[in-house]
């Protein structure tokens, strides 16, 4: 045999070990927070899932938000996006904190809908007659509730 075919051969035995002792290796210890729902069991149908504390004050853009969340957001997601037991998800909650759900999240849910993933309401139809600006402002709405909660 040829000294290449022996470090091919030697280089593809190190690649079939290294990928084996990989595979046996513990999976790494989760950091941050659990993405588990909570259990809302005990919250009657259709009432707050979230204990929401509302700034005292809101940005001019959050204000904006604020209005158009009511009026295309509030129907299912609750006063101050507290969430509707059985209805739809608090987006004041560490699900939704923006290391995991970035603002670009809120865009793609309000447009095309979202198949649901992390609660079970089931999934979330698109927002009929809203804009990206619409959202953008929302967002702000719902990461200056979220910061007011501790949820950063």
């Amino acid at each position: 045999m040829s000294n290449w075919g022996l470090f091919v051969g030697g280089a593809l035995l190190v690649g079939v070990a290294a990928a084996g002792w990989q595979a046996f290796q513990p999976a790494p210890a989760q950091q941050g927070h659990s993405m588990v729902p909570p259990d809302t069991s005990d919250i009657a149908m259709g009432d707050p899932i979230e204990d929401v504390r509302v700034p005292e004050e809101l940005s001019v853009e959050a204000a904006i938000g604020k209005r158009a969340f009511e009026a295309k957001c509030a129907t299912c997601h609750g006063t101050n996006a507290a969430g509707q037991n059985g209805v739809a998800p608090p987006l004041v909650h560490k699900i939704y904190e923006p290391g995991h759900h970035a603002d670009e999240a809120f865009q793609r849910a309000a447009m095309g809908g979202v198949r649901s993933h992390h609660w079970n309401f089931g999934d979330m139809p698109p927002v009929t007659g809203i804009t990206r600006g619409d959202v953008q402002y929302i967002a702000l709405y719902i990461r200056e509730l979220q910061r007011e909660n501790g949820i950063n």
